[in-house]
């Protein structure tokens, strides 16, 4: 009997909580050996625990009239994203970025720029990133398509790292970052964008793909390891990282003038994020992402200069809006 009431008055509390969406309510059935007492199968307990959240599918009547059937989740919550545009009048396609992240690169940066290795901390930090480069000179050799995807792999792992443990410590402190945590979030995710157009040009390998997850793992680990210990050592060996990189795209832009590599058009991707022209190829991209790598080699060699001196890194505004 107290079971009966208590799954009665279960079923007015789900018709209350759940009232976003209809509740399917399986008959109940009687349970051998239990005359007249009435129990709810699983499945519809089931039922009632998920039915605040479960997506329901619906097609577009526009894919529909085409005869296609694209589904679209509906959501109590109102989260359909709404439909975005270019700006010559065109649907924009990409979800992996808005309209509003695209910008057009500063190609004026000065890509010879150099920090002089002065403390030992400094030479450490150069003196590790040359030694990692070595084996990567000998797998890749001058493959530079394949090159620049795996650099990219590791170039997107440090700011993703300084601003997790710099959120943690905001939070921590009940203190502002200055933008620092943007600002690294930032770079994490342009790093990202330039690993996204590489895929389009060049398609890795099972065992290039193996090498990333492999060296992925371990540099995540010691890079956390050395920001926690060390921030104005991880952040100026990040900036060693990026003078090498900008190395890299230079003598990639050289076998591409040289006919080495061939110029193949620009990756739809690219021309949308960096706002190039229509006809863009692959050595407009490699330049704008060759000028990305030098403000990144800039914003960490200007992160590491500040803890140098004494300083946090949200006692100084970071130089966010770069785009």
């Amino acid at each position: 009997m107290i079971s009966w009431i208590a799954g009665s008055g279960f079923k007015q509390l789900g018709a209350r909580l759940f009232s976003g969406a209809a509740v399917i309510r399986p008959a109940l059935s009687l349970t051998p050996g239990c005359a007249g007492m009435r129990t709810a199968p699983a499945a519809w307990v089931a039922s009632v625990r998920f039915v605040g959240t479960a997506p329901l599918m619906a097609e577009t009547g526009g894919a529909a009239a085409e005869g296609k059937k694209e589904k679209a989740v509906v959501s109590y919550w109102g989260m359909a994203p709404a439909k975005l545009f270019k700006e010559d009048g065109t649907e924009w396609k990409w979800s992996c970025f808005k309209p509003w992240d695209s910008y057009s690169s500063n190609l004026s940066i000065d890509l010879m720029k150099h920090h002089v290795p002065i403390t030992w901390g400094d030479k450490l930090a150069r003196w590790t990133v040359k030694t990692l480069r070595i084996p990567t000179d000998i797998f890749f050799q001058r493959r530079y398509g394949c090159r620049a995807m795996m650099l990219e792999t590791v170039a997107a792992v440090p700011g993703m790292v300084a601003g997790v443990i710099l959120h943690l410590r905001s939070l921590r402190r009940f203190e502002h970052s200055g933008g620092w945590i943007k600002a690294l979030i930032e770079e994490a995710e342009n790093e990202r964008m330039h690993l996204m157009t590489f895929m389009e040009v060049s398609q890795p390998r099972w065992y290039e793909r193996a090498l990333v997850v492999s060296v992925q793992g371990i540099f995540f680990n010691a890079y956390f390891l050395a920001y926690f210990l060390s921030p104005k050592l991880a952040h100026r060996m990040v900036g060693y990282l990026e003078e090498e990189a900008i190395h890299s795209y230079t003598e990639f832009l050289r076998d591409i003038d040289a006919g080495k590599i061939e110029n193949v058009p620009a990756p739809a991707i690219a021309i949308d994020y960096w706002r190039l022209p229509p006809n863009a190829t692959l050595r407009d991209v490699v330049v704008v992402v060759r000028a990305d790598e030098a403000h990144h080699r800039d914003v960490n060699h200007f992160a590491s200069d500040i803890h140098y001196q004494g300083h946090e890194l949200r006692e100084l505004p970071a130089p966010l809006g770069y785009h």
